[in-house]
C-alpha cells in the first residue's frame, strides 16, 4: 500500500528525509540552473509536468497523440494551471532552449509535433529519484531499486505522477507563506535552502532558525534580483512566517513553525502522490 500523506508527515524521520531530499534537488539546481528554472514557480513545475505526460503518452505510429502546441494549451487549460497566453510562451521558452524540440524541420503552427530533450529527460530522472529515495528511507522499501533495475518505469510513471499532482489539493492549494513564494521565480529552491539549513531538534519552536544570514548572498547564488526576493521576504515577514534572530543581514534567519508546517505538508502530499503512482506503475508493469 503507498504511504498517505498524513503517514509521511507524521514519520520520525520525515525532516530529515526531506531535507536530504532537498538538497538532491538544490544539487540539480546548480548543476543545471537553466532546466531547473523550469521548475522555478508552482505553475512552471506544473507545467513542465503536463508537457512530460503529452511526450510519454505519445504513440509514434499515432499523430493524434503527438505533443503539438494545440494539446498542451487544451490539457492546460482543462486542468486550469494557466491562461493560454501563458501556456504558449512557457513552449516557446522551452523550444528556444533546447528543453523541448520539434520532431520534424517542418510543421504547421501549433499542430507541428514536438518531444522533449534527452537532455531534459536525463535531468528530470534525477527528480524521480530525489522522491523515491525519500519514500525509501521513510518505510525501508526498495522503490528506487526497482526505478533503477526497470527503466520502462519512467514512460508510465511520470504520467501517473503528473495526473496526482493536477487533482491534489494538498499540492496545489498549499497555505498562505507557501503561496506566497510558490508564485517567486526559483521560489521553491528558496524554500528548499531555507528548510535544509534547519535543526531537527528546533522544530519545536515557533521560531525556528535556519542557515540564512545574507540575503544579498542568498539571492546571488539563486540568481534573483536582490530587491526581488527582499520585497518577497519582506511580505512574508509581514506574516510573522520569517524574521531574523537579531539585526537584520547580521543575524540568522527563522521561519515560523506554520511556513514550516505549510512545507512539510506540501511535501508530505507531493511523496503521497509519487508514491501512489509508483504502486499503480509496479503493479501495470507486473500484469504486462
Amino acid at each position: 500500500m503507498p504511504l498517505s500523506a498524513a503517514e509521511i508527515a507524521r514519520h520520525p524521520a520525515a525532516l530529515s528525509n526531506v531535507q536530504e531530499q532537498a538538497k538532491a534537488l538544490i544539487h540539480i539546481y546548480e548543476t543545471s540552473p537553466r532546466l531547473a528554472a523550469v521548475f522555478a514557480t508552482q505553475q512552471r513545475w506544473l507545467l513542465a509536468h503536463v508537457g512530460l505526460a503529452l511526450h510519454f503518452r505519445r504513440d509514434p505510429n499515432d499523430r493524434r497523440t503527438e505533443m503539438t502546441m494545440a494539446r498542451f494549451i487544451e490539457v492546460v487549460r482543462r486542468n486550469s494551471v494557466a491562461s493560454r497566453n501563458t501556456a504558449e510562451a512557457f513552449v516557446k521558452e522551452m523550444l528556444h532552449y533546447n528543453i523541448a524540440e520539434y520532431i520534424s524541420a517542418s510543421g504547421d503552427g501549433r499542430a507541428h509535433p514536438m518531444r522533449v530533450t534527452a537532455g531534459t529527460i536525463a535531468t528530470f530522472t534525477g527528480w524521480i529519484y530525489a522522491h523515491l529515495r525519500t519514500l525509501d528511507r521513510i518505510d525501508g522499501g526498495t522503490r528506487l531499486a526497482a526505478f533503477l533495475d526497470q527503466p520502462e518505469m519512467l514512460p508510465v510513471l511520470q504520467p501517473l505522477i503528473a495526473d496526482g499532482l493536477l487533482a491534489s489539493n494538498g499540492v496545489r492549494e498549499p497555505g498562505q507563506t507557501f503561496s506566497l513564494f510558490i508564485w517567486l521565480n526559483n521560489g521553491g529552491i528558496v524554500m528548499d535552502w531555507l528548510m535544509s539549513g534547519i535543526d531537527p531538534e528546533d522544530v519545536h519552536l515557533d521560531r525556528i532558525p535556519t542557515g540564512v544570514i545574507s540575503v544579498s548572498e542568498f539571492a546571488r547564488w539563486l540568481k534573483l534580483s536582490r530587491t526581488h526576493l527582499a520585497r518577497k521576504l519582506h511580505d512574508a515577514e509581514a506574516l510573522g512566517s520569517i524574521g531574523w534572530v537579531g539585526q537584520r543581514g547580521h543575524s540568522v534567519m527563522w521561519v515560523s513553525r506554520q511556513f514550516f508546517d505549510e512545507y512539510m505538508a506540501v511535501q508530505a502530499a507531493k511523496l503521497a502522490v509519487v508514491d501512489e503512482a509508483f504502486e499503480a506503475c509496479h503493479s501495470a508493469l507486473k500484469d504486462r
